[in-house]
């Protein structure tokens, strides 16, 4: 299959390049991006070559983008309150590059029929994080292990939580995030290119933001929500996808089925130990024996400190729990 083209025209070399460098290494975008910094050159390669999308400065008249004949035009603005063109969209060019990206897959998926497009890449390793038990430091362990595989890997960090607490941890204020998958998968629309609408970056992580509220969770099904994992491993390009899930209840076994793998963390309580031995005896009643067998049970360490919640995702890593899961992945095959 040949790639899409994304062409990015701005009389900055340098911003076109370092932007189009970015996009490539995240590769979020299902095209294939060049650079241009001469008018004239991008108009002679799109003589050649068909242009999907078409990223231009807005200085460049509209008589001019017409030229280029690109199926879909988004113009860089180079002030945050961007005059109405009633031709092209417009996006604020002087932002972070990975709110940049999102704004532009939001321009690109509202014209373009993405649905049916796949990427080439192999099916996505799914890794699943859930536990019975509470307050067994679940989502710190999922955040830790996807931080530290992301150093190599390309991951995706994905919680299934009603009430997640992200925005407090990372200061983001998300206006997009799995509600926006849920809906788009509930009506046949999901693609590759949404995906990358509602992706968010924490150092070399990627994740989507947790749902805005909790019925937006309660109202979706185990069977979707594992529908759109399996589409989501299927056609995205990340390596590996983690997978934290909340108190789900019986529910999560559904969704665990499409895990690759899956760790359990467990305290040594009694109450605990009887939640677990409830859920295997459900597994094992309801046919989910596969399940069973892919389980790893953790038992963690609570970190001596918590530190501060600003920061509590880097600290992460140079904790207790930090080292111990340094130490489980060295294991792993």
């Amino acid at each position: 299959m040949t790639k899409r083209i994304m062409a990015i025209y701005d009389a900055d070399s340098g911003f076109g390049e370092r932007f189009a460098e970015f996009v490539n290494f995240k590769e979020r975008f299902p095209v294939s991006i060049v650079s241009f910094s001469s008018l004239e050159e991008l108009k002679s390669y799109s003589c050649d070559h068909e242009i999907k999308l078409l990223l231009i400065s807005s200085r460049v008249s509209n008589q001019e983008i017409g030229q280029i004949g690109a199926d879909k035009v988004v113009l860089l603005a180079e002030e945050k309150i961007i005059p109405a063109n009633e031709s092209y969209p417009s996006v604020y060019k002087y932002q972070a590059a990975d709110h940049l990206i999102r704004e532009i897959m939001e321009q690109y998926c509202a014209d373009l029929e993405e649905t049916g497009y796949t990427t080439l890449s192999e099916r996505s390793r799914v890794v699943g994080v859930y536990s019975p038990v509470n307050r067994c430091l679940k989502t710190s362990f999922s955040l830790a292990m996807a931080q530290l595989l992301s150093r190599d890997l390309k991951v995706l960090y994905l919680n299934m939580e009603d009430c997640s607490g992200f925005e407090g941890l990372t200061g983001e204020e998300y206006k997009r995030g799995m509600s926006d998958l849920f809906y788009y998968y509930r009506q046949g629309s999901f693609s590759f290119g949404r995906l990358g609408s509602v992706i968010y970056s924490w150092g070399d992580l990627d994740y989507v933001p947790p749902v805005q509220y909790p019925e937006d969770l309660a109202f979706i099904s185990s069977q979707e929500i594992a529908g759109l994992i399996k589409q989501i491993s299927k056609e995205s390009t990340y390596g590996t996808i983690i997978l934290d899930l909340g108190q789900m209840g019986k529910r999560a076994a559904d969704v665990l089925e499409v895990c690759d793998g899956i760790y359990m963390p467990v305290k040594d309580d009694c109450v605990s130990a009887a939640k677990v031995e409830e859920f295997e005896a459900y597994l094992a009643a309801s046919g989910h024996n596969a399940v069973m067998s892919r389980i790893q049970k953790i038992n963690l360490p609570y970190h001596c400190t918590f530190g501060r919640k600003d920061n509590y995702l880097d600290q992460l890593l140079w904790s207790e729990l930090g080292d111990y899961t340094r130490q489980l992945l060295r294991k792993q095959p």
